[in-house]
């Protein structure tokens, strides 16, 4: 009788346990994801693509059973490229309807406005657009490029490959292009280029007139060295601009451009005749061969039409939302702590035929590739690498070169490697 008494109760503590780990594996459904991309305003040119992107990939997701045993729900909102109204709608997201992780900004100025409220909040943001780094946050998953895996190796191009002697570094008036570029003329004194052969040029979003800027560029080159653009001109300013330098009659072989912020999507909306031979950096093109590629691309395609193309973001929102999906089934749950330490290590196939890699730092490992231009709208991949850690802290400045980022062991963004002590500063931006 004892021993049929010892079995029921070890029995039912199997049972109990057993039920609360399957508890434990469920989140509240539906498991809310929010989508905070611009659908109007300047920035809508390259935004409404990604938001696009986030609705295909959780459709796709949830026909495959959706997670935990959830279908997700993706909550979308237009912050309008109105930077303070993304921290107002960051707000909403997370404590009007409760979503359990963000998918969204584009530009480096909307991502600050986010942070504090994220922070504050304990929020999650997948944020997948190049950027100029100096950052690491412990709520913010990094999918796009570093200046390591983007702005350097452009310009390495231009320096080795180009035989470019003179640099003028265009960019859109906020924080990713003059910290980017503040980067690069670091770089660029270190690798022997003077100062008086790097100018450096801002305007506001939405610019239109070109043409003195173009004029200033060609003049750089008046004692016949050989002058080269480096982009970061953000949104549709990038339309005016480009017509500008086919209306002056500057080709590739004249003056070469690489942009950071020009893919498919935004030639996608340009006569592309005059900008064959110009450049791009990105982790991906949608000229990449590879199965999952083609897969990718015929989706995308089947759900939007087929005029419509992919671009790098939308690869680094496929990489970072699968991830994201991995980690909460690995986590047995949505709770942003949990997820987070399940995100470390996390790997995923790469549309470019390799694989990401999702580091302590809260950046990806990724390939770096340089495309032209081509009459079609498309790149011609003429340079790619292995994969490239991104680095939250540029070795390029000297305040930034002692800094590391590892938030699973040392649970710091901005460890300082020679005093051995973590700064802990509190985004106020």
């Amino acid at each position: 009788m004892e021993v049929k008494t010892k079995l029921k109760a070890t029995l039912a503590t199997a049972l109990f346990a057993s039920t609360a780990m399957a508890s434990a594996a469920f989140a509240e459904c539906p498991v809310k994801v929010g989508v905070l991309h611009s659908l109007s305003g300047t920035m809508a040119i390259s935004e409404t693509t990604l938001k696009d992107t986030m609705l295909m990939l959780i459709d796709e997701q949830n026909a495959k059973g959706g997670v935990l045993g959830c279908q997700i729900e993706a909550v979308v909102v237009d912050p309008a490229s109105d930077w303070p109204l993304f921290a107002e709608k960051a707000r909403e997201l997370l404590t009007v309807h409760n979503v359990d992780v963000m998918f969204g900004n584009w530009t480096s100025v909307s991502r600050k406005s986010v942070l504090p409220v994220i922070e504050e909040l304990n929020g999650l943001l997948f944020y997948p657009v190049q950027y100029e780094g100096e950052e690491s946050s412990k709520n913010v998953f990094y999918t796009g490029a570093a200046p390591n895996q983007q702005a350097i190796p452009a310009t390495d191009y231009f320096l080795d490959e180009l035989g470019v002697e003179k640099f003028a570094l265009l960019g859109t008036d906020y924080v990713y292009p003059r910290t980017t570029n503040n980067i690069l003329e670091s770089y660029l004194k270190s690798k022997g280029i003077a100062a008086e052969d790097i100018f450096v040029n801002y305007t506001p979003f939405g610019h239109s007139d070109w043409s003195k800027i173009v004029s200033d560029v060609v003049a750089l080159g008046a004692d016949g060295k050989k002058v080269g653009v480096i982009s970061t001109i953000n949104g549709d300013a990038n339309i005016g601009f480009y017509k500008e330098l086919a209306a002056a009659g500057i080709s590739a072989d004249d003056i070469p451009v690489v942009a950071f912020s020009v893919g498919e999507e935004e030639l996608s909306g340009l006569d592309t005749s005059n900008l064959v031979g110009h450049l791009a950096a990105w982790n991906y093109f949608q000229s990449a061969e590879s199965e999952l590629n083609d897969e990718f691309i015929a989706a995308w395609k089947a759900k939007m039409g087929e005029e419509r193309v992919t671009n790098d973001p939308m690869e680094a929102h496929y990489i970072g939302f699968n991830m994201w999906v991995s980690a909460v089934e690995a986590a047995g749950t949505t709770d942003v702590d949990a997820v987070r330490t399940a995100m470390y290590g996390q790997e995923f196939p790469n549309l470019t035929g390799g694989t990401a890699v999702m580091n302590v730092n809260h950046h990806l490992s990724k390939p770096v590739l340089i495309g032209e231009i081509q009459a079609d709208g498309q790149f011609d991949i003429i340079s790619q690498t292995a994969e490239v850690p991104g680095d939250a802290w540029t070795d390029f400045l000297p305040e930034s070169a002692v800094l590391m980022s590892d938030w699973k062991d040392l649970g710091c963004g901005m460890y300082n490697t020679e005093t051995k002590t973590c700064v802990q500063i509190k985004s106020n931006y």
